[in-house]
Order: C-alpha cells, then sequence, then structure tokens
C-alpha cells in the first residue's frame, strides 16, 4: 500500500471518530469501555437500554438555561 494511501485512510477514520463523538453516537462505546474497566463481574446495559436509560436522565434532570 502507499503511504498517501495509508494517510488517507488514518485522516478518514480520524473524521469518523470525531463525527461520532460531535454527534454523540461514540456515547455507547465509551460506556461499554468504562463498564469493563470498572464492573468486569457483570455485563454492561444493552444498547437500547443504554439509550433509554440516558434518555430518562436527560427528561428527569431538566436544565432551565440556555448555555
Amino acid at each position: 500500500m502507499s503511504e498517501n494511501l495509508i494517510k488517507v485512510r488514518e485522516a478518514v477514520a480520524k473524521a469518523g471518530y470525531m463525527w461520532r463523538s460531535f454527534t454523540g453516537e461514540a456515547a455507547y462505546d465509551r460506556y461499554v469501555e468504562r463498564h469493563k474497566r470498572l464492573h468486569p463481574d457483570h455485563p454492561p446495559m444493552t444498547k437500547r437500554e443504554f439509550w433509554r436509560d440516558r434518555a430518562d436522565w436527560d427528561e428527569n434532570n431538566v436544565q432551565a438555561r440556555c448555555c
């Protein structure tokens, strides 16, 4: 593989990671990594459970400020 192609692939992968972080898609991945480190004795929530829990938390902890 040429060196330029490797650099392009790395740049695309980095852009994808940054986009997932910016949009919040990477939140579940970060949760699973942290859960494996801190609680290896039981499995993490499923993706569906995670997003439902996060939505419930957001609904119950409304911020009354604009910023």
